[in-house]
């Protein structure tokens, strides 16, 4: 098996948002609409309902392609199909037969939103002491760094204990991203779900859910993606650091050319 097959298969970052974000956000905020209640009904306006499903369905659908077609999880495609699936499952929870919503909406969604940066937050920081740390498949991996290098310089110096620390650093740095996304993820559901922004007995009351609920997840994306960055970034540089300092070695000899 070639080096090129031996690696695991990843997913386009457009491919992900194209799929997960922007299909879904578009088909809740201009398919939500209900064509009996509307004086210009277009033909887009499929109702809350089967909004709801085409902006489920893709993500769905794809993640399970994902898994069938590469025989394997990949991380992006678990965590949105686990979004997807707790978002539709929530929702008919939260949507009464009388068509109105659950008043409750902006705390059990804020928890549901909240959640899944947590459980990713964890995952990344128990994945330390496991065979494949989170971290090296989002920063430090063998196609950015040269870990035989740096490995073996790190055994010549004598230096595992700190390269250890090193590294469970760099973890928590990570770490923090996701519990910050947390937080904001929760808010960020406070006020699109408000009762000031959305009357939960209105008739027209799961089409302004809807609405809610793309715009949440354009923002979550954000709210998830930014952190996430800036963290990355900063971790980088602490990485890089730390490294030269055990090593010896230079940036440039500490990661792969470009």
């Amino acid at each position: 098996m070639s080096e090129v097959d031996a690696q695991p298969p990843k997913e386009n970052p457009l491919t992900n948002i194209l799929v997960n974000v922007l299909i879904p956000v578009i088909a809740l905020s201009k398919l939500s609409k209900d064509a009996a209640l509307e004086a210009d009904p277009k033909l887009w306006h499929v109702g809350p309902i089967w909004a709801l499903v085409i902006a489920l369905a893709l993500p769905l659908g794809y993640g399970i392609w994902f898994l069938f077609k590469h025989r394997k999880l990949n991380f992006f495609s678990v965590v949105g199909l686990a979004s997807v699936l707790l978002t539709g499952g929530l929702t008919l929870f939260l949507w009464n037969k009388d068509g109105s919503v659950n008043p409750s909406a902006p705390l059990l969604f804020g928890l549901k939103e909240g959640s899944i940066s947590f459980i990713l937050g964890m995952a990344v920081l128990v994945s330390h002491w496991t065979k494949t740390p989170l971290l090296n498949t989002f920063l430090y991996n063998d196609q950015i760094f040269d870990l035989k290098r740096i490995n073996g310089r790190i055994e010549e110096n004598s230096n595992q204990e700190s390269y250890a620390k090193l590294l469970f650093h760099c973890t928590l740095i990570f770490t923090s991203s996701f519990f910050i996304s947390t937080v904001l993820n929760f808010f960020v559901a406070q006020y699109f779900l408000s009762p000031d922004k959305i009357d939960y007995s209105a008739v027209n009351a799961r089409e302004l859910y809807n609405n809610a609920v793309g715009k949440i997840t354009w923002w979550g994306f954000l709210v998830i993606g930014l952190p996430m960055t800036a963290f990355l970034v900063c971790c980088m540089l602490y990485l890089l650091k730390g490294l030269r300092r055990l090593t010896g070695l230079e940036n440039d000899e500490l990661m792969l050319p470009r």
